[in-house]
């Protein structure tokens, strides 16, 4: 299959989402949440003030919001958005990525080029710095047998770590290094395989313990984030922009979300 368009005319889309029949994206310098169905017809919630970036859901539908530079996270429940945790007094650098895991705790980096951290979001919103040390982590997943996965996008590699009970991170390794540009979103899928978005390469790649097994080409376009999902869980959504760096892209609407069929569903 190739790659079909399904949605453009935002500014810089990132923590594209599968979420009740609806591909939901945020528009980072757009200030706003979109949700696009498979039709393509696109809905939005503004959020004027904040930049927003990673989302997540928890198991009972809410909604989680990053707020980028206010370094906050947002919640909604459908009708309403509220704030639920300042991370401010924990964190080194604005807030980037987030993933949910199935009991309802959030992940979130901040993304300091070197000494970024990942902040976990409990059930209870107490907020727990679990991680250190990174090159600004960005995409995160959790892998179908639990491992942690976390994109660092200046150190060019994928880490992965093992999640005990409590959510907590533990034995840190590497998962990919060397990799030919910064990577950005992840997506994974049932095998454990997990989409990257390689941002300056122009491609999304499918990477596992064993290296590279798939590679999307997205011709000049930048590669920003992916998710899988779909009625089958077999459509791979992408969010491509012009430009690497937000700042030169203020003003502008050339960002893309796109489709295209894979072999390996999600989990």
């Amino acid at each position: 299959m190739t790659v079909q368009p399904l949605a453009n005319g935002f500014c810089f889309g990132e923590g594209v989402r599968w979420f009740e029949g609806l591909v939901w994206f945020s528009d980072m310098l757009g200030e706003a949440v979109h949700t696009v169905t498979l039709q393509g017809e696109m809905s939005t919630l503004p959020l004027p003030g904040h930049a927003p970036s990673g989302l997540g859901f928890r198991p009972d539908g809410t909604l989680l919001i990053v707020s980028t530079e206010r370094r906050q996270i947002l919640a909604y429940d459908g009708e309403s958005v509220s704030l639920v945790a300042d991370l401010g007094d924990l964190v080194p650098a604005g807030l980037g990525d987030m993933v949910v895991d199935g009991d309802g705790r959030a992940y979130v980096g901040a993304q300091a080029r070197e000494g970024g951290v990942i902040v976990r979001l409990d059930r209870n919103n107490q907020a727990t710095v679990v991680a250190e040390d990174l090159s600004f982590p960005n995409g995160m997943v959790i892998t179908p047998d639990g491992t942690f996965v976390v994109a660092e996008s200046t150190g060019r590699r994928l880490s992965a770590y093992s999640v005990d009970d409590a959510g907590a991170l533990h034995h840190r390794r590497v998962f990919a290094a060397g990799l030919d540009g910064p990577p950005d979103g992840l997506a994974v899928d049932a095998d454990g395989g997990v989409w990257t978005a390689m941002t300056l390469s122009h491609r999304f790649d499918r990477i596992t313990a064993e290296g590279v097994t798939d590679r999307i080409e997205m011709g000049d376009r930048t590669a920003i984030a992916c998710a899988l999902g779909g009625p089958e869980d077999r459509a791979l959504f992408l969010l491509s922009a012009t430009d690497a760096y937000p700042d030169r892209l203020v003003g502008t609407t050339l960002s893309t979300l796109d489709v295209i069929g894979v072999d390996i569903p999600a989990p």
